[in-house]
Order: structure tokens, then sequence, then C-alpha cells
């Protein structure tokens, strides 16, 4: 299995991770030139940009770095406007490692 098929197998996991918790999946694989967002979801009127990382031998949040969380952020920032929302939004990461899913919410870089 090549590292799209892992990341496909990933992204959905989490999807049905935040159905399960109540969210509602309004978009995925928004794509700019130069960045990604994997998932977007909506609960309790706050826009939720979700970043899905995985892997079995580290701890994959440490694939979300300041460059890249730099980029999901810009990247928010054209979904929002492109689609003319004023809404409240953060930036999450779901993790599955060894088919444990981890939740981080409100991601920012200090």
């Amino acid at each position: 299995m090549n590292t799209r098929e892992i990341g496909s197998i990933a992204e959905q996991k989490a999807v049905e991770y935040l159905l399960r918790c109540g969210f509602e999946i309004v978009d995925r694989n928004f794509y700019i030139r130069g960045g990604e967002i994997d998932i977007i979801a909506k609960k309790d009127a706050i826009i939720h940009f979700v970043e899905v990382k995985s892997g079995d031998d580290f701890e994959p949040i440490y694939n979300v770095t300041p460059t890249k969380l730099q980029r999901i952020i810009k990247t928010a920032l054209v979904y929002l406007q492109k689609h003319k929302l004023h809404a409240s939004y953060q930036i999450d990461v779901i993790t599955i490692h060894n088919d444990q899913i981890s939740f981080v919410e409100n991601v920012t870089m200090f």
C-alpha cells in the first residue's frame, strides 16, 4: 500500500471519528497552490480545519511543523474568503498512531 492510500484510509477514519463526535463534514481535501486542508468540519457554529496525520513507527503529531501550520492557516483563510464565511474557526489535528485516534483541538504556534 502506498502513502496516498494510507493517507486516504487515515482521513476516512478521521471523518468517521468526527461524525461520531457530532461534527458535520463540510468539505474534504480543499486545495490551493501551496496548501491543503484534509477535512473541514463544523460544530457549534465553529469551522474546524482538520489536518490528519498517521504513522505506526513514529508519533505523527511531529509532522505538523511550524511551516506546515502556516500553510494550513493560509489555506484556511483562503477557504473562508472564497466561501464568504465570517465564522469563528480553529485549526485541529487528528493523529492516528497504531490505530489509536487522538484529537488535538485549536493548535497554535508558540
